[in-house]
C-alpha cells in the first residue's frame, strides 16, 4: 500500500462571486444580441420617403452607344414577290371572237367548220352582207380564198361583225372593212381603209339613212329586193314620181305595203313591204313626186326584225337590181373624223392578228 502524498495545506474555499459573474455575463450578452438584431432590422427597412423616392425614381437612360445600338435601323425583310398576273386574252377582254375561214366548198360549210355549229350558220349570213360589195356570192367564191372575221355573239340576236379581212382569188386582192360609228351619226356603218363607206348608196333612195343593207339580189338568197335595216318609223320616200297602184295586198306576208308605178311611160314599179301602219288618207291613184313621204318603215307581215323591203320591177314584172337602176355613190368620213377611225382600225387589226387560228370567248 502506497503511502498518502503529503498535503500542502487545507483546500481553498469557493467564492460566491464566480457564479454570479458568469450569470451576469451571459445575461448581458443575450440582451446585447437582441438589441443588435433589432438595430440591423431597422437599418434594412426603408423609410416612407425613401420608398416614395424609389417609386418615382427615373429609369436610367442607356449610354450613347447602347442608344445608338437600339435605334439603328434594322435591315428590312425582303418584300414577298408578287406572282406575275396571267396574260389577259385581248379578244376575251374586248368581248369578241375571231375566226379564220378557209374556203374549200360552200361558204356556210366553211364558216360552220371555223366558228362552230351554234353560231356558224348565222355568221355566214352576216358575213355575206360584207362580201357582196366585193364579189358575187357564191358565184365568185374560189377554193383557197381566206376570210378572217372578228365578231361578237349576242343572246337571241345574230352575231355582230366588227371587222372582215377577205383574200380573194377572183380579184387578186385582200379586202378589208371595219365597223365604226362616227361622232354625231345615228348608226354605225362599215368603212373601207380609205375612209369610204363599204356600202354603195342610192340616189333618190327610199330612205335617207339606215343602219345596214341586209340583203341584195346578188347575195345568193334569191331575194327579189333590197332589205334596209332601219328602226320602225323611218320615213319612206318615193324614188321617182308616180302613182299608187295598190296597197296592203297579201298582208300576211307583205304586211303594210305600197306599189308605186312610175309616171312618164317608163313602166318601172316600186314595191315597199313590211311598213308601219299606212296613213288613212293614202288611196289608190294618189300621185307622189320624187322624194315625197309615202309612209314609214315598220316590222309588219312576215318580218323578223324592223326593216324596209324595197323592190323594183320592169315591164312584165321583171325584177330589177336597184343598184343597177339607180345611180350610186359612196360617202366618205369627214377629215376631222379620220384620226379616230384610223385608231379604231389599228385596234381591230391588232385583234384580227395573223388570222391563223380560231380564238375568242
Amino acid at each position: 500500500m502506497r503511502p498518502p502524498l503529503p498535503t500542502l495545506g487545507s483546500p481553498p474555499k469557493k467564492s460566491p462571486l464566480g457564479p454570479v459573474m458568469i450569470v451576469s455575463l451571459l445575461l448581458g450578452m443575450s440582451a446585447g444580441g437582441v438589441w443588435w438584431w433589432k438595430q440591423r432590422l431597422a437599418s434594412e427597412q426603408p423609410t416612407p420617403a425613401a420608398t416614395q423616392q424609389a417609386l418615382v425614381a427615373p429609369v436610367p437612360l442607356p449610354s450613347e452607344g447602347a442608344a445608338a445600338a437600339n435605334t439603328a435601323p434594322t435591315a428590312a425583310a425582303p418584300a414577298p414577290v408578287a406572282a406575275a398576273p396571267a396574260p389577259t386574252d385581248p379578244l376575251k377582254a374586248a368581248g369578241l371572237s375571231r375566226a379564220t375561214i378557209h374556203i374549200d366548198g360552200p361558204l356556210e360549210t366553211a364558216v360552220v367548220a371555223a366558228a362552230g355549229p351554234e353560231v356558224g350558220p348565222a355568221l355566214a349570213q352576216v358575213v355575206t352582207r360584207t362580201l357582196v360589195w366585193w364579189v358575187d356570192v357564191p358565184g365568185d367564191m374560189r377554193r383557197g380564198d381566206t376570210l378572217d372575221v372578228l365578231y361578237e355573239t349576242r343572246p337571241n340576236e345574230e352575231p355582230l361583225v366588227h371587222a372582215v379581212r377577205f383574200t380573194s382569188n377572183k380579184t387578186g386582192q385582200t379586202h378589208r372593212s371595219y365597223r365604226f360609228q362616227p361622232e354625231g351619226d345615228q348608226n354605225p356603218r362599215y368603212y373601207l381603209p380609205s375612209g369610204e363607206e363599204l356600202e354603195l348608196r342610192l340616189e333618190h333612195s327610199p330612205l335617207d339613212d339606215y343602219e345596214q343593207v341586209t340583203s341584195l339580189l346578188r347575195d345568193g338568197r334569191r331575194h327579189k329586193g333590197v332589205d334596209f335595216k332601219t328602226p320602225v318609223g323611218t320615213p319612206v320616200k318615193a324614188p321617182f314620181t308616180g302613182t299608187v297602184l295598190r296597197k296592203n295586198w297579201s298582208f300576211r306576208y307583205n304586211g303594210n305595203c305600197i306599189e308605186l308605178v312610175e309616171s312618164g311611160g317608163k313602166g318601172r314599179h316600186a314595191l315597199f313591204l313590211h311598213m308601219d301602219e299606212l296613213p288613212r288618207s293614202l288611196k289608190v291613184g294618189d300621185r307622189f313626186n320624187v322624194g315625197a313621204v309615202l309612209g314609214r318603215s315598220g316590222n309588219s307581215g312576215r318580218s323578223f326584225a324592223p326593216h324596209l323591203h324595197y323592190q323594183l320591177e320592169g315591164p312584165n314584172e321583171r325584177v330589177l337590181d336597184p343598184y343597177e337602176s339607180h345611180r350610186t355613190y359612196r360617202r366618205s368620213l369627214a377629215p376631222a373624223l379620220r384620226s379616230s377611225f384610223e385608231a379604231e382600225m389599228r385596234r381591230l387589226d391588232g385583234l384580227l392578228g395573223t388570222g391563223t387560228t380560231v380564238a375568242g370567248g
